[in-house]
């Protein structure tokens, strides 16, 4: 790489994004502050240390708040709302049974880990690993399989759908602040990067599986059918939710290929848009059995509402950071690197990763990430769609990179899973270490692939 060295002018934006950055991780790790209330704070900051006027910083705060809930708002709403009515409505546990039951010959943890795959998808990572938790226990009693390898696959198979793949907050988030359009790419590629990954934890898990003893107690009843027998929706009916939204936006990509439009076109278009996608899963999620009590549904909404609320906030917040960022003459500086997309996908990769393991938040560190790297992507040679995608996909494994003390997860993990903090580190961690670091040879390779064919 030929590097010429910055003049003076340009060291005091660079030093003031170092010290937004270095208040995000301070202020959210040590501090414990809510992140909304710090990403607030860091763009007044940095709007501050770059000499914005007040009422500048205030019109960029506001417009970048409100394009990020405009994009994504409703996405994240209906996302949410979904997963909760498959978790109280026991369809996680309908669409978990289903799953051992097909894929009972492989080993036990590669079929914990695709059960992760597919609950985390709607229903995010702490929720669905609090409700598989139970299911995990029961199926190492009546396997006397050792617990912990099954918790690693456990945790790590949702893991990776939490950062990788829509409609999960992070990865719209990322493509609502990089201006990608096309949602249905990311879903792709995140879902075929995501798979590979939550195999890296199957690995490890089965790994662990035999590297430990069971130290559990007798099997008792079976929990697993106990709970699917009374009052549960059929395995059609929750699995619709999370593959219809999938399947219209797949159809819609393919819509934008005919040369020729005309009225059924134009409504088919307006169908296969993300929010009306998801806006089908979220009225088939209503379908399922208990839904037919009018309380359940109200509460469930109520419930995903709340649950959406902060993340919108956060999200949002996110944006308002990314707007005043953009203010920034990032050309002028990058135009001393001559080579600087040799770098290319690294950078958001290592960004995400330094963030995540300082603050802890997976969704923080996606959001601030994509905020910073989106005036950089003219030169790291990612401006396309596709180079968007790559860059969502770098930053996402980058903020699994690694889950400890510091991130809430990690003690959900701990906790429920039957592990102390000792045995947590070495085994979660360690499992989130590897999908990090294997995540970014599998995507540096994709994105070299693609770039050579392209």
């Amino acid at each position: 790489m030929t590097i010429t060295y910055l003049s003076l002018d340009d060291y005091p934006s660079l030093l003031s994004i170092l010290v937004s950055i270095v208040w995000i991780v301070f202020g959210t790790s040590r501090l414990k502050l809510n992140p909304f209330i710090v990403l607030l704070s860091a763009s007044l900051l940095l709007g501050f240390l770059l000499k914005i006027p007040i009422i500048e910083i205030l019109i960029l705060i506001k417009s970048g708040f409100l394009k990020i809930i405009e994009n994504i708002g409703l996405l994240i709403v209906f996302g949410t709302i979904i997963g909760v009515i498959l978790e109280k409505s026991n369809g996680t546990i309908v669409i978990a049974s289903v799953v051992l039951k097909y894929f009972s010959r492989l080993p036990l943890p590669f079929a914990v880990s695709i059960i992760g795959y597919i609950v985390s998808i709607p229903v995010f990572c702490d929720a669905a690993f609090v409700i598989l938790s139970r299911l995990n226990k029961t199926l190492a009693n009546q396997t006397k399989t050792p617990l912990v390898g099954l918790t690693v696959a456990l945790s790590t198979g949702l893991f990776a759908p939490h950062v990788l793949i829509p409609p999960t907050p992070g990865p719209l988030a990322a493509a609502s602040n990089l201006d990608l359009k096309n949602i249905f790419l990311l879903i792709a590629v995140g879902s075929i990067i995501g798979f590979v990954l939550i195999l890296v934890g199957a690995f490890f898990g089965n790994y662990l599986l035999k590297r430990n003893k069971y130290e559990g107690s007798e099997p008792n009843k079976n929990i697993l059918n106990k709970q699917i027998v009374n009052d549960h929706p059929k395995f059609i009916s929750a699995i619709l939710p999370i593959l219809l939204p999938i399947g219209l936006m797949s159809l819609g990509a393919l819509v934008k290929f005919i040369p020729f439009k005309n009225l059924f076109l134009e409504f088919i278009n307006l169908l296969t848009s993300p929010i009306s996608a998801l806006g089908v899963g979220l009225l088939f999620s209503l379908m399922l059995p208990k839904t037919k009590n009018k309380f359940f549904v109200i509460e469930s909404f109520k419930i995903g509402i709340k649950q959406a609320l902060p993340i919108l906030l956060i999200t949002g917040m996110g944006g308002a950071l990314g707007s005043i960022i953009q203010t920034i003459p990032i050309k002028d500086f990058a135009l001393h690197l001559t080579d600087f997309n040799t770098l290319g996908i690294l950078i958001p990769f290592g960004i995400a990763a330094l963030l995540k393991t300082a603050q802890g938040s997976s969704t923080v560190a996606i959001i601030t990430t994509s905020s910073i790297c989106f005036p950089l992507l003219p030169f790291l040679g990612l401006e396309s769609d596709m180079g968007k995608v790559w860059t969502i996909m770098s930053l996402g494994v980058g903020s699994m990179t690694v889950s400890h003390a510091n991130d809430s997860y990690f003690w959900i993990v701990s906790q429920m899973g039957g592990l102390d903090v000792k045995t947590a580190y070495k085994t979660h961690t360690l499992g989130t270490f590897f999908q990090g670091v294997i995540g970014l040879g599998v995507v540096f390779f994709c994105y070299s692939l693609w770039t050579f064919l392209n």
